[in-house]
């Protein structure tokens, strides 16, 4: 069997069949179908899709995670789901990393674990639920990372994913005539005044973070009217979990005071948290170690931030024992994660294949 071939082909299958969150059944059939050709034990659940494998034998147990959904936007005009993230490629390394781990003397369990949703930021949540944890020692992941990170043939030992959290909010005052204002209590009033409240939040100035308003939704189809109700959302992002819990703390006052200061009702839900990355050193090491096994030493990348977040690290926070990082893997990829029309330069995928099979096997 060409190894390269048949990881390109799992590739072409899985990034021509996307499926949005918690809906990948076709996307789990696939690798089971895979898992069983390649004469690995599996395991799915009647509740969840993904599947948890493993091969080797002992008390050991080390862990690799791919996420396998894809996310669902417009492409060309119409909304559908698109693999414009990586995770088709990430299943392909993952599967491939199995074909270099054949017939190896292995002192250790190699969990593979296929895990859904991750663009809902709670699949692994469903996974820890589920036994994808139990045993672990070592826990890594790998990602596609956009060219102006990494370039081609660069990858990084670790990705320090930032922390996110993000926020519905519903404003309720009275409508009021257009003529005749005072006689209500704005939404567009307060709409504004939360718009100069989050440009206002400060923090230390060398920690990054980002509070802002992503989405607004008040006044219907008559222009004579003012509008008392709306709804709003907030996207507040922090390269640590210490400063997010700060931000949410100054957001949830500030929306206080600024329905009492209005005489309106505000209320809101915190959604989709997402932690900042823990990155064990150790784990770290590994991954420099099969990088430089793979590549070569000249390949091996400087620990990558990000604002952008993953839901890889609730594996960490849910199990602070566990030793994880998520390699970064230089990809040539444009014009950028999450747009439509993603692309990436596919000799990677061997590349990542190996560079997985290299660490688990260590």
């Amino acid at each position: 069997m060409n190894y390269k071939d048949q990881i390109q082909e799992w590739f072409n299958e899985f990034h021509n069949h996307p499926e949005p969150s918690f809906k990948e059944y076709e996307t789990t059939k696939k690798i089971v179908s895979i898992l069983s050709d390649l004469e690995v034990d599996y395991q799915t659940f009647g509740d969840l899709t993904g599947v948890i494998a493993e091969v080797g034998s002992g008390d050991e147990v080390i862990a690799v995670r791919s996420d396998i959904d894809a996310l669902w936007q417009q492409v060309d005009g119409m909304y559908r789901a698109n693999h414009s993230c990586g995770h088709d490629a990430h299943m392909a390394i993952v599967l491939g990393s199995i074909l270099y781990l054949d017939k190896q003397a292995l002192s250790k369990r190699i969990r593979f674990i296929f895990q859904p949703a991750e663009e809902k930021g709670n699949g692994s949540l469903e996974m820890i639920k589920h036994g994808a944890m139990e045993d672990v020692t070592h826990l890594f992941g790998i990602h596609l990372r956009p060219h102006e990170e990494l370039s081609l043939g660069q990858v990084s030992p670790s990705i320090h994913h930032g922390a996110c959290v993000t926020l519905e909010g519903k404003i309720s005052g009275e409508d009021a005539h257009g003529a005749r204002p005072h006689q209500g209590r704005s939404a567009i009033d307060v709409i504004a005044t939360i718009y100069q409240f989050l440009k206002n939040i400060y923090l230390s100035p060398f920690d990054a973070y980002s509070v802002k308003l992503t989405n607004i939704q008040t006044g219907g189809a008559s222009l004579n009217i003012i509008p008392g109700h709306a709804t709003f959302g907030i996207d507040i992002r922090a390269q640590k979990n210490e400063q997010l819990k700060e931000l949410q703390t100054k957001v949830s006052k500030g929306l206080g005071d600024i329905a009492t200061l209005f005489d309106v009702d505000i209320s809101f839900d915190w959604i989709d948290y997402t932690p900042g990355a823990v990155v064990s050193q150790q784990a770290e090491e590994m991954a420099i170690q099969a990088i430089t096994e793979v590549l070569g030493s000249e390949s091996v990348a400087p620990p990558l931030i990000t604002p952008g977040s993953d839901d890889f690290h609730f594996y960490t926070i849910k199990h602070p024992n566990v030793h994880a990082t998520m390699i970064g893997l230089g990809a040539d990829l444009k014009p950028g994660l999450h747009h439509p029309q993603m692309n990436f330069n596919h000799t990677v995928l061997d590349q990542g294949a190996r560079i997985v099979a290299a660490l688990l096997k260590a």
